[in-house]
């Protein structure tokens, strides 16, 4: 059952190797202050998901990642764009956050969202000052990124889908300039997808995402690697 004040999180483990019930911590929103006072050591920077719930009811799912394709458009000025019909949820402009932005004295200063505080600011980046969320991803400053969705399938999409956009990105810039070639559009580094067709594109993930979701749910159940004794 759907709690709009709690939300769970693995404990602090490879999620990988999550393998029941008992590694899964029940947190506020308020606070990300675990509900059960007993429960394992969780993740510090559990703040990215309890702020980013705080502020958009709308969104139920959030995934943090790592991947190493995100990595150069985070410290470089290259802007990560929407070049396959499976990113249209990109939009037409990622935000990139700098957590150096908002360092206090007493902080930290490992790039790790470890507060409510810096957790705010991260959670701000995901709207343009409505009240609801009007970008689908975040890129962090040598970290990584953050997506929302409205469900866990979506969310895993936009995830996985992140990745491979930057990684077809990142591979025709460098095509491109290898075979010395000029852009196909004018005024564009590469032929991203148009504004016009953003919404389409998205909308179309939205109801195709169990297409790819069943097969990574089979692929998960098939790897030895993977236990479910929940």
């Amino acid at each position: 059952m759907q709690q709009p004040s709690t939300f769970l999180m693995p404990r602090n483990m490879a999620p990988a190797l999550m393998s029941s019930r008992a590694d899964i911590v029940e947190y506020r929103v308020e606070d990300a202050s675990p509900v059960d006072p007993d429960s394992p050591p969780g993740y510090v920077e559990r703040f990215i998901h309890s702020e980013i719930y705080k502020r958009y009811p709308e969104i139920h799912s959030v995934v943090h990642s790592h991947s190493p394709a995100l990595l150069p458009f985070t410290i470089t000025g290259v802007e990560l764009r929407p070049c396959v019909h499976m990113g249209g949820f990109l939009g037409n402009r990622v935000p990139k956050f700098d957590i150096a932005e908002f360092y206090s004295e007493e902080d930290v200063r490992d790039l790790l969202i470890r507060n409510q505080r810096l957790g705010k600011h991260l959670s701000a980046c995901f709207s343009e000052g409505s009240g609801n969320s009007s970008h689908s991803v975040v890129l962090m400053r040598g970290h990584g990124f953050t997506v929302v969705g409205g469900g866990i399938e979506e969310s895993v999409f936009r995830a996985i889908y992140t990745a491979e956009n930057a990684r077809v990105q990142t591979a025709s810039l460098t095509l491109q300039l290898a075979a010395g070639t000029a852009p196909l559009k004018d005024s564009e580094a590469l032929y991203y997808l148009q504004d016009s067709e953003l919404f389409a594109a998205t909308q179309m993930t939205r109801w195709s995402v169990m297409r790819p979701w069943n097969l990574w749910v089979r692929e998960t159940q098939a790897n030895k690697l993977y236990i479910n004794n929940a």
